[in-house]
C-alpha cells in the first residue's frame, strides 16, 4: 500500500509539534545555559535581530570552538538548540531587547565594538584588533538595527570579498571576525 500524502490538518499538526520540540529544547538549553562558563578570549559576539533559526545556533557553536567570552542575543526569539552541537550550554548568553543594551554593557566593561559591515572601509584582515573586542552581526536581509555613525566608539570593518558576492551569509561572517581575533590573541 503506497504512502498517502498528508492533508493540511496533518501536515500542520506536524508543524505545530516540531515547533513544539524547539521550543522545548530551547527553553532546556536555556535554563542550562546559565551554568555556562566564559572561553579563555575576551572577545564577544553581537546577534543583532538576526533571524532566529538560521545562523544563532552556527554562530554558537564558532562561538564555542573560538573560545568566545559570551555571545549577546539582541531581540532574538527561540531558536532550535540542536545546530549548535551543546555550545549554547558551553558559551555564556546575555539576552537584551536593544541593541542599545547590549552596547552600552559591552562599552561599560571596556570592551571595542566592531560592526561588520559589507560596504565599510576598513578591513578585518588589515585591522588589529583590540583584546576586548566585540564584533556586532545584523539581520540577514536589514543589517544593523541601528545607525553606526551615531555610536562613535564602533568601529565598521568589513571582510575582503574577491568574488562576485557583495556579502557572506552572518554565521561566515561571525566565524571569520572570531578567527581574525584569535589568529591575533590566541597563545
Amino acid at each position: 500500500m503506497a504512502d498517502q500524502p498528508l492533508t493540511r490538518s496533518q501536515r500542520n499538526a506536524a508543524r505545530l509539534e516540531r515547533q513544539r520540540q524547539v521550543e522545548q529544547r530551547y527553553r532546556k538549553a536555556r535554563q542550562r545555559n546559565v551554568l555556562a562558563k566564559p572561553g579563555p578570549h575576551q572577545l564577544a559576539v553581537v546577534l543583532d535581530n538576526l533571524k532566529a533559526g538560521f545562523n544563532v545556533p552556527k554562530i554558537f557553536r564558532s562561538a564555542q570552538a573560538f573560545g568566545a567570552a559570551e555571545v549577546h542575543l539582541v531581540n532574538i526569539g527561540v531558536f532550535d538548540p540542536a545546530p549548535a552541537k551543546g555550545a549554547f550550554r558551553k558559551v555564556p548568553a546575555r539576552f537584551h531587547d536593544t541593541s542599545a543594551q547590549s552596547i552600552a554593557d559591552l562599552d561599560a566593561r571596556g570592551y571595542r565594538l566592531y560592526a561588520m559591515d559589507a560596504g565599510a572601509d576598513h578591513s578585518l584582515g588589515r585591522l588589529q584588533l583590540h583584546e576586548k573586542s566585540a564584533f556586532i552581526i545584523g539581520h540577514e536581509e536589514t543589517g544593523l538595527s541601528f545607525d553606526p555613525a551615531e555610536h562613535p566608539r564602533i568601529e565598521r570593518v568589513g571582510i575582503r570579498l574577491f568574488g562576485q558576492m557583495q556579502s557572506l551569509n552572518a554565521s561566515v561572517a561571525a566565524s571569520i571576525a572570531m578567527y581574525e581575533y584569535t589568529r591575533q590573541y590566541a597563545t
